[in-house]
């Protein structure tokens, strides 16, 4: 071969698309398991299951985060949603005294046009998510963007307000539900 070729032939040595890389193949992996459990998430009539299948779905959001190298992101994710949310989730079924069985009230029968809406928001988030950062690269060479350092800085700088805001609702879900709970202990002591 001669110096003039192999700069011709070096690009085929290169991974590329038909040659994804062991994490690339467990990104995808791990993104068909979470949606697949999102799906499950949404379709199951047991409320407990949902909320379980739910966990499975955003710790494997957590690790596609940690596949991609976002570690603070990924405890984050693990954290609050997994940890919080979900429990948060749990506690209101108990407090308001969901059926944990099958519930005939889990589903409306309108199953057609939540799949309708649901394709179009999707169809409509991928669109605007594609339009904004079409021309934008991320410098793979330059400082890393998911440490804990550039996140944390990136959090207390700009999403002070909306972070706080979203322990607020945390908080009022949490004493709404409490509220529902004891509601429906009073109409059962005055039926007594």
């Amino acid at each position: 071969m001669t110096p003039a070729t192999a700069p011709a032939l070096s690009h085929l040595a290169a991974p590329g698309f038909l040659s994804p890389t062991g994490a690339e193949v467990a990104f995808l992996l791990v993104g068909v398991v979470t949606l697949a459990a999102a799906v499950i998430t949404v379709t199951t009539r047991q409320l407990v299951h949902a909320a379980l299948w739910l966990v499975v779905a955003l710790g494997g959001i957590a690790v596609e985060y940690l596949l991609l190298t976002a570690e603070f992101i990924a405890w984050v994710q693990v954290l609050i949603y997994v940890g919080s949310v979900v429990v948060l989730l749990l506690f209101g079924l108990m407090l308001t005294k969901a059926p944990i069985g099958r519930s005939p009230d889990a589903d409306s029968g309108n199953r057609p046009a939540a799949l309708v809406v649901a394709v179009a928001a999707a169809a409509a988030l991928v669109w605007v998510v594609v339009d904004a950062f079409r021309t934008t690269w991320i410098d793979l060479d330059g400082p890393a963007q998911g440490t804990t350092r550039v996140t944390g800085e990136m959090l207390f700088r700009n999403w002070v307000l909306p972070f706080e805001a979203l322990s607020v609702l945390l908080l009022a879900a949490l004493v709404g539900a409490i509220v529902l709970s004891r509601k429906g202990d009073k109409d059962t002591e005055g039926k007594r």
